[in-house]
């Protein structure tokens, strides 16, 4: 067995036990004095298609509902542990099932957020056989890149905490995840919630780190298709929104297109808007 299961568990240590299998390391530095409620480690189905087959737990789960308190004191923590707080929808399946496909964080530095949104957008309009780009208008066929960065109009942990509390009346388990960065939860947990837009994760990933450190994003719930984030600097001007729902297109085509359905209607939707909840069908 482990010896790191025997060592005695000070005031300032991981506990349970089992969180430690989540790092690398064994989580060697890492301190949690916040007390957790039942939960075990989650590890990947075998069965689940695996693109990189890991050693090691994805996540931990807990076993029932938390409440936003607990989040909040948790993502307070995570400087010193190194452990992300998301709120889990639909906690039976995939998460405690174990069907995840976890990649390795450093995955995600493969990925530039501008050529991946470049490349959605050049195979969406060469799909377009009558040459139709209206929807996407005024950007037409040419990707416009990545908007410029946010005003911060809140600080962005405090805003996180508050819509923490608003996800965690629907009754939500918590995840944890080993990661620097609430962006790369999404790679270390393995979540496969965009599976029918892009085959990877480590991608999208990419997308909401360039968000992170653009609009004060932090991630704060996930679900089996869908994200949700708070947004401390969201755009504020009709011009800044049209910018950042291309970025949005890109990442998560479903929103428009089964929402408003164009371009610019969506990004009336998303300005000045504190949260953003993305879903794909």
């Amino acid at each position: 067995m482990d010896d790191l299961e025997h060592r005695p568990a000070g005031p300032a240590t991981l506990r349970p036990p089992g969180l430690r299998h989540l790092f690398s390391d064994g989580g060697a530095g890492r301190a949690l004095s916040v007390e957790l409620p039942p939960g075990t480690v989650v590890w990947p189905d075998p069965g689940y298609p695996q693109r990189h087959p890991v050693r090691r737990p994805a996540f931990w789960v807990s076993d029932d509902p938390v409440p936003a308190e607990l989040w909040s004191a948790l993502r307070a923590e995570h400087p010193r542990s190194g452990l992300w707080p998301v709120l889990l929808d639909e906690s039976t399946q995939p998460w405690s099932a174990g069907q995840v496909a976890p990649e390795p964080v450093t995955e995600i530095d493969n990925y530039d957020p501008a050529a991946f949104m470049a490349e959605v957008w050049a195979d969406w309009c060469a799909q377009q056989p009558d040459e139709d780009y209206s929807e996407l208008e005024p950007f037409g066929r040419h990707c416009p890149g990545l908007a410029p960065p946010g005003t911060l109009v809140h600080d962005p942990d405090e805003l996180a905490d508050q819509y923490a509390r608003t996800l965690a009346r629907r009754g939500l388990s918590l995840g944890l995840a080993a990661v620097e960065r609430g962006a790369d939860a999404l790679t270390a947990m393995g979540w496969q919630g965009a599976l029918n837009h892009n085959e990877w994760t480590a991608p999208l990933a990419a997308v909401v780190r360039g968000w992170e450190d653009r609009f004060g994003v932090r991630v704060v719930g996930l679900g089996f298709n869908t994200l949700d984030l708070s947004v401390a600097a969201p755009p504020l001007t009709a011009r800044h929104a049209l910018q950042v729902a291309a970025e949005h297109w890109a990442f998560c085509p479903d929103t428009m297109f089964q929402g408003p359905g164009t371009l610019a209607g969506y990004a009336e939707e998303i300005r000045g808007k504190t949260a953003w909840s993305f879903w794909w069908d």
